[in-house]
């Protein structure tokens, strides 16, 4: 009997370069997709943490099952390893696999969630991200920030990055829009596009966005909105 939402093997793995940094994306990575989405139309989505004071995810969010949080790890934790070379002597912290859907208008973003952004600094915070959804969707951009000239934040450049970003944006509010193109804070390196059952896997340090159809993806019905599945690993 086959596996709750078990994974196509063997797996399609590619290895991007976007800057200085890579990325790996994943093909028709589950053997039945619609099992899953099938699942997130029965769940009952909430506002992401933050969504009320305009920080965060632009949006609501459900908790996915266990067993395909499970099932991916069994794969990825070694596959991160080889790829990103987390040593293998480092324990694994993931934080809640949750099915995400954009819903906030663009009139509506906070200045925060109107730019690039990064999710941690530390050296080996991955985001694990599964499209259900198609390329109308928009994709996943990578950005370099043209003031400090990093595309990747680390602990060490964490203060002076945040430090220059904040003068920035309190200097010049950015676009009321979801950000997508170059500007003159940063610059777009690589996007990834929206593919149905593609799975990306880039460092959580890299700044990065959403990029987001308006027109057609603030939408909180899972079947035609933008619905993707985040995991976040720490070693």
């Amino acid at each position: 009997m086959e596996e709750p939402f078990a994974i196509r093997m063997p797996p399609d793995i590619q290895s991007v370069t976007i800057g200085e940094h890579q990325a790996i994306i994943m093909d028709d990575f589950l053997l039945d997709p619609h099992d899953l989405l099938e699942v997130a139309t029965r769940s009952v989505f909430t506002p992401y943490p933050n969504v009320e004071s305009r920080k965060g995810y632009p949006g609501i969010r459900a908790e996915a099952p266990g067993e395909y949080s499970q099932s991916i790890a069994e794969l990825l934790v070694p596959l991160i390893q080889t790829n990103f070379g987390v040593p293998e002597e480092l324990p694994m912290r993931k934080s809640m696999c949750a099915f995400s859907l954009t819903t906030v208008p663009p009139s509506e973003l906070g200045p925060l969630q109107r730019t690039p952004h990064f999710d941690a600094s530390t050296p080996n915070h991955m985001a694990i991200l599964l499209y259900l959804c198609d390329g109308r969707h928009g994709g996943t951009g990578f950005y370099r920030h043209n003031a400090t000239g990093l595309q990747q934040i680390t602990e060490a450049t964490r203060e002076h990055y945040l430090d220059t970003y904040y003068a920035e944006i309190n200097a010049k509010r950015p676009a009321q829009r979801y950000y997508d193109q170059s500007d003159s804070q940063f610059t777009l390196l690589g996007m990834i596009p929206a593919k149905f059952n593609r799975m990306v896997i880039y460092r959580g340090s890299l700044l990065h966005s959403a990029c987001v159809n308006p027109a057609l993806s603030l939408n909180a019905n899972p079947r035609s909105g933008r619905l993707t599945v985040n995991s976040f690993y720490d070693f």
